[in-house]
């Protein structure tokens, strides 16, 4: 066996993309960077009114993951009720040309794809 390779992928801390797919490869995170980058800042609300077939559960728990790997921005007004806005960090924008790349390479594959399953299951 490749040392270098065993080395490369055989553990978390060993290979960074683990933890940024696990962290972009969700459901969800995907989806709320594109949206955030086309619409700039958002409220919570707005969010969940783009993307509706996410739980307001699910949507927080995701708006926290991508805060806590400083994807996004949260800033909370004082006031009553409260304010609370999303926007994307410099270290998020610099994510979207990639994933950018990941949907046109969806969206010029994605037919050939459902055809491979297609006749995968046969």
């Amino acid at each position: 066996m490749n040392e270098i390779l065993f080395k490369k992928y055989s553990t978390p801390e060993s290979c960074p993309i683990r933890h940024v797919l696990d962290r972009i490869g969700d459901k969800w995170s995907m989806l709320i960077l594109l949206l955030l980058e086309e619409s700039g800042t958002l409220r919570f609300n707005e969010i969940h009114k783009y993307i509706k077939t996410i739980s307001q559960k699910m949507l927080s728990s995701t708006l926290k993951s991508l805060e806590e790997d400083g994807l996004i921005n949260r800033t909370v007004y004082p006031q009553v009720p409260p304010k609370v806005e999303y926007k994307l960090t410099p270290r998020g924008k610099s994510l979207i040309p990639h994933l950018r790349n990941l949907v046109a390479w969806a969206s010029t594959n994605m037919a050939d794809i459902q055809n491979s399953r297609q006749n995968f299951a046969r």
